[in-house]
């Protein structure tokens, strides 16, 4: 039987004294439990993304992706059961006891969950107060300061069948929480629109009928979907968005009006067997524009090109965004923990070592100011797989190090798709290939428009000696997002699969346009110097390797044989080829 370990949130609600309720009258508490779970148990799990594991006769056991989901849905469902009670006497109330617990469970082949993540949660449930919530201390900690109700503190626990006690608190839904007295010296309060906030304003549809009416519309809203998705992102509601449509507007004015910084305005054309797309990025509170770009494609199915035209723009005005904002954090002189994590992502993406050490430390201090922070604390965990690469004698401990920091993330947020990205990024480096793709896909579901975790499949394909497949994963890439920041990786990729298979020529190719892209980047180097050298070409082979070490001077051929672990015989074999390569274009042996 296969079985799947994972974290995840776990509900699980009683009625309280159903026996008693059943008995007096059990035709009419029947009718009103069913319909309980058609009108509010079910639309509440529903909405907040939950999944029923399983029903017993008057509770659920229900398995959500994150600790607020969890909660809210218990909100939703004990306010519900408040309102339908409303005029009844007491002893005809439904109540629930609600318990709710962040921990490991194991998923067995059919669905159902096992392990301490279910019992502690069922073990909360029964000692919750009617009409509250119950939670243990590690869903707590997930939802801290995020609550609108008061919370008591019930102290450590002794839960049947649980080993050690558990600190629970008492969510005590309806009953406002205590205003918390203002800190002796509040932060200057920013000013301004929201960072990162933005509005789609509907595309304007140059020409054409009532088919591109409905795609520009297409293009319009799916562009607001995928960029909501982003963390740190603000994006205006799609209806209110549309308010504009067919209106000369002026983008100060629409920036005060709905209170963003950005506005994305476009047009879309047909003619002549094409499609033309222009897009243009506004600072809504300077009017200044900030980019542009313009999409000319040959006419192809349009739900196909809308997929392709949102998922590009979608890439690129998440760079965009992000660019602009470490440009006003820069400048920002009361930085709060959002202002170090745009400075660090800023950091980030001008490579070298010096600079993520630079990333490094603002990342930390976005956490330190936020320790729920979580794109910063995937900040933190890239950076170490950062100085893996280069620091060979640092690879376990800062891969270990970058690990725990991204599971501490998926701790707090499991749906983060960059925590899961760069976890499949870690351990494909680990001897985890076929794991990674597994992560990898999850950031997907998550949010389809990752080209890097198309590229990153590709690199784990060759990890487990099926290079011939990584081809297709890097054009899939490309489609994606083919203006991408990290582009030079996918070739670079593309390069050292062909290098593997032996398609040395190709594999220089690759290698020249990836180097040409971003000459910071000494894997580059090496594996070209590798093919070079393969191909007798001695001169320039040398040329490339003491370009990689002047970047990367710690790089030996024994460190190198340790920076990507796999037992697969055929990438062995391939990777041997290589590293004679490296050794005849001068690379040291370490």
């Amino acid at each position: 039987m296969i079985v799947t370990r994972k974290l995840a949130a776990i509900l699980v609600a009683d009625i309280v004294g159903y026996s008693r309720l059943a008995g007096a009258d059990e035709d009419r508490i029947l009718a009103r439990l069913r319909a309980l779970r058609s009108d509010l148990i079910d639309p509440s799990i529903s909405v907040h993304n939950g999944r029923v594991v399983k029903r017993t006769g008057d509770g659920v056991l229900v398995e959500f992706r994150s600790v607020v989901d969890a909660v809210r849905c218990g909100i939703e469902m004990q306010n519900g059961l408040v309102e339908r009670n409303a005029g009844l006497p007491d002893d005809r109330r439904i109540q629930f006891r609600i318990g709710i617990h962040l921990g490991d469970v194991v998923e067995e082949a059919d669905g159902d969950l096992m392990g301490d993540g279910v019992n502690i949660a069922a073990r909360l449930e029964g000692i919750s107060k009617p009409g509250a919530i119950a939670l243990s201390e590690d869903a707590y900690r997930q939802v801290r300061g995020r609550i609108e109700f008061a919370v008591s503190d019930l102290g450590l626990k002794e839960l049947k069948n649980i080993a050690e006690p558990l600190r629970v608190y008492s969510l005590e839904v309806g009953v406002p929480a205590e205003a918390r007295p203002a800190p002796l010296e509040s932060p200057p309060q920013k000013s301004g629109p929201p960072r990162g906030s933005i509005v789609v304003l509907p595309f304007a549809s140059l020409g054409g009928g009532e088919e591109q009416e409905q795609f520009v519309d297409g293009v319009t809203e799916s562009l607001t979907t995928d960029l909501s998705k982003l963390a740190n992102i603000v994006v205006v509601a799609r209806n209110t968005a549309f308010t504009y449509r067919g209106k000369p507007v002026e983008a100060k004015q629409v920036g005060r009006e709905l209170n963003v910084r950005y506005i994305l305005e476009g047009s879309i054309q047909r003619g002549a067997g094409r499609m033309r797309i222009n897009t243009q990025l506004i600072d809504a509170t300077t009017g200044n524009h900030i980019w542009a770009d313009r999409f000319d494609k040959p006419m192809a199915d349009l739900f196909d090109m809308q997929d392709e035209i949102v998922s590009r723009l979608a890439n690129q005005l998440r760079g965009e965004l992000i660019a602009a904002e470490a440009e006003r954090a820069e400048h920002e002189p009361n930085p709060d923990s959002l202002d170090y994590f745009f400075r660090g992502v800023a950091a980030f993406n001008k490579g070298r070592l010096e600079n993520v050490e630079r990333a490094k430390e603002l990342f930390e201090k976005a956490v330190e100011l936020n320790p729920a922070h979580v794109d910063a604390i995937v900040g933190v965990a890239r950076a170490e797989v950062l100085f893996a690469l280069y620091r060979v004698n640092e690879r376990a401990a800062r891969l270990a190090s970058a690990e725990a920091q991204l599971l501490k993330g998926l701790s707090i947020d499991p749906r983060n798709h960059w925590a899961h990205l760069w976890l499949g990024y870690v351990q494909v480096m680990t001897n985890r290939a076929q794991r990674g793709i597994g992560e990898f896909e999850r950031a997907l579901n998550l949010n389809r428009n990752i080209g890097v975790a198309h590229a990153w499949t590709g690199l784990a394909k060759i990890m487990l000696g099926r290079a011939e497949e990584t081809e297709a994963h890097i054009t899939e890439a490309f489609r994606i997002s083919p203006i991408d920041g990290v582009t030079f990786l996918w070739k670079y990729i593309d390069g050292l699969a062909k290098l593997y298979l032996g398609a040395d020529e190709e594999a220089v190719e690759l290698f020249r346009e990836s180097i040409d892209a971003s000459r910071n980047f000494p894997l580059n180097h090496f594996h070209n110097a590798a093919a070079l050298a393969l191909l007798g070409r001695q001169s320039e082979a040398e040329a490339e390797a003491r370009a990689g070490l002047a970047i990367a001077p710690e790089f030996t051929l024994a460190g190198f044989r340790v920076t990507a672990e796999s037992d697969n015989p055929v990438f062995l074999a391939q990777r041997e080829r290589v590293i004679e390569g490296m050794r005849k274009a001068g690379v040291p042996e370490g």
